[in-house]
């Protein structure tokens, strides 16, 4: 259905594939915020020219283990697939390689690049910015946007044996968006109001600010993603981003930086003996898990069980 709604909207069918893998991936693993509630805002860009359904992505390998994309205002998935063999490729070839993209768009679950990247054999690093809803500690004028970052680390099976992925905001602003799609009030440590004041009006909170994650210290990891994935990639920075929703400003020209590492060149052998020693202090105390472990167990559940969407969304879906 999602596949079917962003070629009617627009987009190529290798596009529309790319997309509709990565809201399938979202809804797998519990990720809502992420999944089918996208897919009207997807084709909505598509038909308003915030996103150009017929992007070619230009690769450019700008060094031995440097690689540069242009998404060319089309989606951030397919111009990250275009990309992604010569960056896999580089990090093998030097033990480290980076990848960065420019005029680009939302890359959906962050993670999901970074287990990639962990299927692959390699350690990833993943970073993106988004439009900015983050003011500086003390301040009331958004400069960042949330910001995530995310690392996944291979185990010995040819998959993740761990995958972080926070942004830098208290919460995804993509919840947010959730929340006042069902009328649900948001809780009152996630935002803040244009005045600075705490808010749990989901609107109000998205034409204010969203709050930092550990106050200065989340601002400081959500500034140096923006260094990354919006400076050092060529994009437009947080504050000259056209919002991820909505049809205002045109195409939204934002970034992502992917950096990859070959364990194998740096500490061979004895690297994954020695993540699963540091991986078991963790899972032997009772309550503790690892990073994204309640991801994987969202996505053993539900490839089982299925996934409930509401008659709504599916109608919002057939619409567009």
């Amino acid at each position: 259905m999602a596949c079917e709604a962003l070629e009617r909207a627009g987009a190529t069918p290798t596009a529309a594939a790319s997309m509709a893998r990565s809201t399938r991936l979202a809804e797998r693993d519990g990720i809502r915020s992420h999944g089918l509630l996208y897919v009207p805002i997807y084709a909505e860009h598509l038909r308003c020219g915030k996103v150009d359904g017929e992007a070619i992505p230009g690769v450019e390998r700008t060094r031995t283990a440097a690689v540069r994309v242009d998404a060319a205002n089309g989606f951030a998935h397919p111009a990250i697939d275009a990309g992604w063999d010569a960056f896999t490729e580089s990090a093998r070839e030097c033990g480290i390689g980076a990848m960065s993209l420019h005029n680009s768009y939302n890359c959906g679950v962050l993670g999901h690049h970074a287990e990639r990247l962990a299927v692959d054999g390699l350690i990833g690093l993943c970073f993106t910015h988004a439009p900015a809803s983050i003011a500086p500690v003390g301040g009331t004028k958004p400069v960042i946007g949330t910001n995530p970052f995310a690392f996944a680390v291979p185990d010995t099976n040819g998959a993740a044996k761990l995958v972080i992925d926070q942004s830098a905001s208290v919460i995804a602003k993509s919840e947010i968006l959730l929340r006042r799609q069902t009328g649900e009030s948001i809780e009152p440590h996630w935002a803040l109001d244009a005045d600075g004041n705490p808010t749990m009006d989901a609107d109000k909170a998205l034409s204010g600010s969203m709050r930092p994650t550990g106050g200065y210290k989340g601002f400081g990891i959500g500034l140096t993603v923006e260094i990354l994935a919006a400076a050092l990639s060529g994009a437009k920075l947080s504050t000259q981003a056209s919002p991820f929703s909505g049809k205002a400003g045109g195409p939204p020209s934002t970034g992502q930086f992917f950096i990859a590492i070959d364990p194998d060149a740096f500490a061979g052998a004895a690297f994954a003996p020695s993540l699963e020693h540091l991986c078991a202090s963790i899972e032997e105390q009772d309550g503790a898990r690892l990073p994204g472990a309640r991801r994987a167990a969202h996505r053993k559940r539900i490839e089982v069980e299925g996934v409930a969407v509401e008659e709504a969304l599916l109608q919002r879906i057939r619409d567009a």
